[in-house]
């Protein structure tokens, strides 16, 4: 990607009043961030219903003057810088309306794992959630050991999250509402540092940047799109890790939530997410990875001598799906769709399709199965 298109792609998130949906339907409209401000003035002809207050408000070069010095601290402290038509950029999070325009990375991982989840929950956590992260991501790591984890770095059980993977050498991902010219909050440096080896700290906000309050509920978006559920571990009546799940179900991800008892005042959202049918109980990383169809090739092995009838009838990109579930068997939509590339809205209508032709079934929590 070349340095034009992450100084477009940076430039037009500071343009005022086009915000996080209207620059992603300009790019993905246009075709490259550069390319809408090069076209800037063609834009109603070549996007109709484009207001001419976008057109003038794409005129700004302070916002170009202040990518390029973006750009600088980028190239100094060697991070990445992330936009929408990279390769590295998550997968699950670009498909999403309101997909950043940019994100900024520092650590070392694979943003597009096959298995990516996120787990969030209250500030005060109390010894239960604590314990519950630190047992489900011992069990997870032995099932699932390429699983990425995505938290906030906030108190709690974002942080206990984080160290909880870190002890059972799962690569981890913190999700700042700042940007990297800082850590927030600074007593979670250290954790911040340790997770750089096999994880790293990922943001849409330039340096310079507080981490204001309206910042974390803009962040959370970034944590339930780019995974594949969002696990609340304990929350109050109120919370940002219920936005969080509400934005997953919005993405239309699963979401899962840890019970607690009636009378304690931290399981009180968990318990109304699964009495609203919001949230599926969690109880060990065992029936979670089950229900995500998280299983290992080798178990979905089909008998010996055992060969599938081709379906002439079907498309290439019908062929690619059934490929992928015949490899590894039954697999989650999101899984599907980082597998074969191909962008969750047309997965869903592909999959709809092979349901008709009696081909895949539909199982629960969003598992596909070949017929």
């Amino acid at each position: 990607m070349n340095s034009d298109e992450r100084v477009s792609s940076i430039a037009l998130t500071l343009c005022p009043g086009i915000g996080h949906i209207g620059a992603k339907r300009l790019i993905d409209g246009i075709g490259s961030a550069a390319q809408v401000f090069h076209q800037r003035k063609e834009l109603p002809e070549l996007l109709p219903g484009i207001s001419p207050s976008v057109v003038t408000a794409l005129d700004c070069p302070a916002a170009f003057l202040r990518a390029e010095r973006e750009m600088e601290f980028v190239e100094k402290n060697r991070l990445s810088c992330l936009t929408l038509k990279d390769e590295a950029y998550p997968s699950r999070l670009r498909e999403c309306e309101d997909a950043p325009a940019v994100l900024f990375f520092k650590g070392n991982t694979d943003l597009n794992r096959l298995h990516v989840i996120d787990m969030v929950g209250t500030r005060r956590a109390t010894d239960y959630g604590k314990q519950f992260c630190a047992d489900f991501l011992h069990d997870l790591s032995a099932l699932c050991p390429d699983v990425l984890v995505v938290s906030g770095l906030a108190y709690g059980i974002d942080i206990h999250a984080h160290r909880a993977a870190l002890a059972n050498n799962l690569s981890t991902v913190a999700v700042l509402a700042h940007g990297l010219d800082r850590i927030y909050p600074y007593v979670h440096r250290k954790t911040a540092i340790d997770m750089l080896a096999t994880g790293g700290l990922l943001t849409e906000f330039l340096t310079e940047t507080n981490p204001d309050r309206h910042n974390f509920v803009s962040r959370n978006r970034i944590v339930a799109g780019m995974s594949d559920a969002t696990i609340v571990v304990e929350s109050a009546v109120k919370g940002g890790s219920l936005i969080t799940a509400e934005l997953a179900e919005g993405y239309h991800r699963d979401c899962f939530a840890v019970p607690g008892r009636v009378t304690d005042a931290s399981s009180i959202g968990c318990n109304q997410l699964i009495r609203d049918n919001k949230a599926a109980l969690i109880q060990n990383a065992e029936d979670f990875v089950r229900t995500m169809g998280w299983v290992e090739p080798e178990q979905h092995a089909k008998q010996a001598g055992i060969q599938r009838n081709l379906f002439p009838e079907l498309t290439e990109e019908e062929e690619l799906v059934v490929r992928i579930l015949t490899r590894q068997g039954d697999l989650h939509i999101n899984a599907l769709v980082v597998e074969a590339d191909i962008p969750v809205n047309r997965m869903s209508a592909l999959l709809f399709e092979l349901e008709m032709k009696g081909v895949v079934k539909t199982m629960v929590g969003g598992i596909y199965h070949l017929n």
